[in-house]
């Protein structure tokens, strides 16, 4: 829903429902009742003031709402944060791509590893 999506980039950028809705000039119980749910449908005028004010665009605010299927994971802030220090930190999609099969592999081992002391007792 777009007001999930409102609310959680107000929420990122740390303002609370009244702020965004000074900041917009939107009313502020209209905004309370989009991220409620209760008004699903509100207007790209609307849309587009808290997409700018929130630094992004009404595609932005509706992109969620579409690609997201039900099986996809969405990503929280920690999450997010991490991977873009990890980012500017230098990880490249190949060592991600190592590091999990690292992490497969050790955990296999461990599994084998507790297996095999299993058997020897």
């Amino acid at each position: 829903m777009v007001g999930t999506r409102i609310k959680e980039l107000r929420v990122q950028k740390g303002y609370s429902i009244c702020e965004l809705a000074r900041l917009a000039n939107v009313s502020k119980s209209y905004l309370s009742q989009i991220e409620r749910g209760l008004h699903k449908n509100p207007s790209i005028q609307v849309l587009s003031k808290v997409g700018k004010t929130l630094g992004t665009s009404v595609e932005g605010l509706l992109k969620e709402e579409h690609s997201a299927g039900k099986d996809e994971i969405v990503l929280d802030s920690e999450w997010r944060e991490m991977l873009v220090t990890a980012i500017k930190e230098g990880l490249r999609k190949e060592d991600f791509v190592e590091y999990r099969k690292f992490m497969k592999y050790e955990t296999w081992r461990k599994e084998h590893k507790s297996i095999h002391e299993d058997l020897q007792k």
